[in-house]
């Protein structure tokens, strides 16, 4: 048995960590530590530490909103009912100005802990394990590391305990004021507001769990560690959910004594519907209903925790988006044959969209016409303008989108004044369509727009009236 650390000092709980290994095992231990890269601290310390700021400024403001809509409806109910004003709203009114208080002073909530996160969960094990063995200079980043991971769990637990709290108001508050009529529209706002603040917390975790390069490495290298996997059965926080320890097999079995078998549960369903298969299949068919409706509302509200987060009015699955998140960006190339008095050309545009809805989106983009020449026995490339884009998405089935918009395009073909006069030289276009979207990879979609112009036949000289464009968004 060597003794390879001494002291994990985590959220105020020491531990001791022991491993059978020879003297070789401990050094490939203790080389594949140092391996780990610095940045790997640096990254997860800036993160967590930007990432609690965020949480914090965002519970802050639910609460703050929240406050405010209470004072509101209970100034206007008090013109009605001033007794049913106060029984109603004073012990709300002063909860959330006691939540106010304990984010703007950043004080630790007591109470109930987090809702498990394995993320947040393997960077403290991660990082508790590292600074049993990390000897040097290198400490006082993984202590920082550590302990900026600790406070933001520390502000998800906060965030958990607002989101409960104004969840259960929420409920309090539509089961008292449903027959005041007047309040019908505060009441909607009350609602927006909790289901609103729940998803972004669901954002921010998302957001959270996007690991760089640094940190990737370091996950790999502690993961081929059989030390590191025998903390984990030790000290992580799903172990210990399950009872769950060096005799992993022997406690889970423990921690599972008592509870009902499927056996069981089908024999005092049996008993309870008087048995036979006509019984068996009765209780077969409700399940599967009750399975199929659970799917169905777990893939319209994939986020949610429980049923009574479901919200009562049609959500805008980008209200919760940063601006970054809404923006799309993406590329396109279309081509035209040559005609009389254009060469066949190339436009190749860049373009940028802002989905206003989770199925549709506006945007802008911006194209360079390049001539090519008039055939393969005349290839010459120059310049033969530009082109200024707006455009509309929307989803109609699946992958399928219609697509259309305005566009101006400039072709500076013309050289002479005669030229000039006769042609002009910016046309306008009036394109409609439809597109087809296909994954290329995990971040980025491949797109085929076919496009019709309402303008071309008044174009002078006249364009093909038919579109075919070819891109990607990423």
């Amino acid at each position: 048995m060597s003794l390879l650390c001494s002291g994990l000092v985590q959220r105020g709980v020491c531990a001791t960590l022991q491993v059978d290994t020879t003297a070789a095992q401990t050094d490939s231990v203790l080389k594949t530590v140092n391996a780990v890269p610095d940045k790997y601290y640096k990254q997860v310390t800036a993160k967590t530490r930007q990432m609690t700021a965020t949480v914090q400024q965002r519970s802050l403001q639910a609460v703050n909103s929240m406050l405010e809509k209470e004072k509101k409806m209970q100034a206007k109910l008090s013109q009605t009912d001033s007794v049913a004003a106060v029984r109603i709203f004073k012990h709300g009114i002063d909860s959330l100005q006691h939540l106010q208080s304990l984010l703007k002073s950043k004080i630790p909530f007591a109470g109930k802990a987090m809702a498990y996160d394995g993320y947040i969960d393997s960077l403290q094990n991660s990082l508790g394990f590292l600074k049993q063995l990390k000897q040097g200079a290198g400490t006082q980043k993984l202590d920082g590391a550590l302990q900026s991971v600790n406070g933001l769990q520390d502000q998800f637990q906060a965030a958990d305990q607002v989101k409960n709290y104004l969840q259960s108001q929420k409920d309090f508050l539509n089961t008292q004021l449903s027959h005041y009529s007047n309040l019908a529209g505060d009441l909607k706002g009350i609602n927006k507001e909790a289901y609103y603040y729940t998803q972004q917390l669901n954002e921010y975790k998302e957001l959270l769990h996007d690991k760089k390069k640094a940190e990737a490495k370091a996950v790999s290298l502690l993961q081929q560690l059989p030390a590191y996997k025998a903390f984990l059965q030790k000290h992580s926080q799903l172990a210990s959910l399950f009872n769950l320890s060096a005799n992993g097999d022997a406690n889970l079995a423990q921690s599972l004594e008592g509870l009902q078998t499927r056996s069981a549960v089908e024999q005092l369903l049996s008993q309870r519907l008087g048995g036979g298969p006509n019984a068996s299949a009765a209780v077969s068919n409700q399940m599967e209903a009750a399975r199929n409706q659970f799917n169905e509302l777990k893939n319209k509200f994939p986020n949610l925790d429980n049923a009574g987060e479901m919200p009562n009015f049609k959500p805008n699955d980008m209200k919760t988006k940063s601006l970054l998140q809404r923006l799309e960006f993406g590329a396109n190339v279309q081509f035209q044959k040559s005609s009389l008095y254009f060469p066949t050309t190339g436009d190749f545009a860049g373009q940028v969209a802002y989905k206003f809805t989770k199925k549709g989106s506006i945007g802008l983009g911006v194209a360079y016409k390049l001539g090519m020449g008039s055939g393969f026995n005349h290839i010459r490339f120059n310049s033969q303008g530009v082109g200024l884009r707006s455009f509309m998405d929307w989803q109609m089935k699946g992958s399928i989108y219609a697509n259309g918009g305005f566009e101006e395009n400039y072709n500076n073909n013309f050289g002479s004044v005669a030229e000039l006069r006769r042609f002009k030289a910016w046309t306008g276009s009036a394109l409609l369509g439809v597109s087809k979207k296909y994954q290329l990879n995990a971040k980025m979609k491949g797109n085929i727009m076919l496009l019709y112009d309402f303008l071309w036949s008044v174009h002078t000289p006249t364009t093909q009236p038919v579109v075919l464009r070819m891109g990607y968004t990423f």
